[in-house]
């Protein structure tokens, strides 16, 4: 075990970080760590199980929900009320968040907003799936904890972090003082530090994008797809294609060997698709924390105003460089009309409902 450091000795040693936290922060990590592992090892035996398909419901997005959806969503609240650190969950499985009324969490100060099962629907044909976290300090400081709690810009983070189910099982975090991998040994069922001090390239040579929705993109994203794909030596041209359909995964991927993940807005999705408190503020907190960038084509995702629960958002996401060029292209080709910003900034201000 000699120069082993495992998830929970980790975030001991990183508690002087927290001093207000008085332990908190720490224990409600290990929580969302135990957890983890409880759905690392049904994902594992789920094609030896009844616990793929669906299970006849559909979700607050219009989805059909998958078991393993259900079984990681219960896993993650079951864990999250009994760890007496956290006042509310906010699952994008459910249509409200979920307020934790018990004894042990009386005097709990933390959020949680969580995506339980990212990629879903790859399960059945064993492609890497994972868990998104992001993690909030609670603001009121009388009676319940309330929705206002929850709808905290990305920039109120205090932690977020993600779990890839993959050929290892990962776990990467941030609390905003970098970013740091730890690996599953299921030798001694221990997330242990594998990838410290997680730093994504500047440049890449992968874009990661739907291409199937091409006519329905803005004509900035047909534009860097265009570049993307123009040989150029100077500039590694043409960069290679990889879309897994799995936010975690694509973005992973990005994260070690460099590159952006871009999920636009599109004719059938005029405020872009994924969950902005779910989805896309996690990610973008990890990312900017390893040095990299994270809009949505125009602004800054930890920017963005939070005006409902499950807003969603266009996202441009990975090495800075990369990121840069796919909004030079956005402002030239499909620059918001003075109309549009307008009402971006509405919608920013609250005065214009959220997307749900």
């Amino acid at each position: 075990m000699s120069g082993i450091l495992t998830l929970g000795q980790f975030i001991i040693e990183k508690q002087s970080d927290f001093p207000y936290a008085k332990g908190e922060l720490s224990r409600l990590l290990r929580d969302i760590g135990i957890a983890a592992k409880i759905v690392n090892r049904e994902v594992n035996k789920a094609g030896l199980m009844d616990i793929l398909g669906e299970v006849g419901t559909i979700n607050i997005q219009g989805e059909n929900q998958k078991k393993l959806d259900v079984f990681a969503n219960e896993q993650f609240i079951s864990a999250l009320t009994s760890g007496g650190e956290c006042c509310i969950v906010a699952s994008e499985e459910n249509d409200e968040f979920v307020p934790i009324d018990a004894e042990v969490s009386k005097n709990a100060r933390y959020i949680v907003a969580i995506d339980p099962l990212d990629g879903s629907s790859n399960i059945d044909v064993n492609v890497a799936v994972g868990t998104i976290f992001s993690i909030y300090r609670r603001k009121s400081t009388d009676g319940k904890a309330t929705l206002e709690d929850v709808l905290q810009q990305g920039t109120e983070q205090v932690a977020a972090g993600y779990v890839i189910y993959g050929s290892s099982t990962m776990l990467v975090y941030t609390t905003g003082k970098g970013v740091n991998g730890f690996t599953l040994d299921p030798s001694i069922g221990e997330f242990c530090l594998s990838h410290p001090n997680m730093k994504i390239p500047t440049d890449g040579t992968i874009y990661s994008i739907n291409e199937g929705n091409y006519v329905h993109f803005p004509d900035g994203v047909k534009k860097y797809l265009k570049y993307c794909q123009i040989e150029d030596e100077q500039t590694s041209r043409p960069y290679t294609s990889r879309y897994i359909g799995s936010m975690v995964a694509d973005i992973h991927r990005n994260m070690i060997k460099g590159g952006i993940f871009i999920y636009p807005t599109t004719s059938s999705a005029p405020n872009g698709k994924l969950r902005l408190v779910y989805e896309c503020n996690p990610m973008a907190f990890i990312i900017e924390q390893a040095g990299g960038r994270a809009t949505d084509g125009y602004n800054r995702i930890l920017d963005q105003q939070v005006t409902s629960l499950h807003q969603r958002s266009a996202i441009f996401i990975g090495s800075k460089n990369m990121v840069l060029k796919a909004e030079e292209l956005m402002q030239q080709y499909s620059a918001l009309t003075p109309g549009e910003k307008a009402e971006r900034k509405l919608e920013g201000l609250g005065i214009i409902g959220g997307i749900d």
